[in-house]
């Protein structure tokens, strides 16, 4: 028990942790609905290549200077020879209009509510640590399908607020500072074994939900605990102090 008793504060991670989806299916459903709000690029190939290129640009990027934001859309703009204020309103124009066909695609988890509860229920700081690729309404939408929305979360990292992906140090040194808390008293909690346990780069211990294990690694990884979500409740009742 003493080894948890600084933590303070849970990082947790949204697809495959505090939600079901099959990513593979999200991503094409969402280029898809986006598409239909660029009616001058007429080849959904090319679109579609376009998103992806600057997802990944944006993922690798360790430039830090502009939020996620600027920069993904200041890439897709280039790919597609469009401004990149443009691409923004459009952007926003899908979030506030085409993103409920994205909703069955959602599931929420079983466990989400009650392992989220804990952290509360414990005094916990609690973070959405989810990778910032996406607009904030998207986000939200998420947590809204997810069943979890009305938690109060202590922050939500999202497409405007962030400037660095994981599994990038800057985007953990960037949650803690927003968080006020030092690496070891927080928790990363997440299912992806390059993204999320990114987290110890900055020295957050971890816990690898392998419920839905997303192994980019290839299984070279290393985790401080390990368990599916069952095992992840019984932990959250170590940390902080029941209030």
């Amino acid at each position: 028990m003493e080894q948890f008793a600084k933590v303070r504060g849970v990082l947790f991670d949204l697809d495959g942790t505090l939600l079901q989806v099959e990513m593979r299916e999200f991503i094409p459903a969402y280029i898809e609905g986006l598409a239909k709000h660029f009616p001058d690029v007429p080849d959904p190939a090319a679109f579609g290549r376009a998103i992806k290129d600057s997802i990944r640009a944006l993922l690798a990027s360790e430039e830090g200077v502009f939020n996620n934001e600027q920069f993904f859309l200041a890439v897709l703009g280039r790919q597609l020879g469009l401004d990149a204020a443009l691409c923004g309103e459009r952007l926003a124009r899908y979030c506030a209009n085409g993103m409920a066909g994205l909703e069955t695609l959602v599931r929420p988890l079983a466990l989400a509510r009650d392992i989220l509860a804990r952290c509360f229920e414990r005094g916990l700081k609690v973070v959405v640590a989810t990778n910032p690729v996406f607009p904030r309404p998207l986000v939200e939408a998420r947590l809204r399908w997810a069943e979890i929305a009305d938690f109060p979360f202590d922050y939500v990292t999202t497409f405007d607020n962030s400037r660095y992906c994981k599994p990038h140090l800057g985007y953990f040194r960037d949650v803690l500072g927003q968080l006020g808390l030092a690496p070891e008293e927080c928790v990363m909690v997440g299912n992806d074994t390059e993204h999320d346990l990114g987290a110890r780069s900055a020295g957050i211990p971890t816990f690898l939900v392998d419920t839905w294990l997303l192994d980019r690694a290839n299984g070279h990884y290393v985790t401080d605990f390990r368990g599916g979500h069952l095992d992840l409740f019984r932990f959250l009742g170590q940390l902080g102090a029941a209030v």
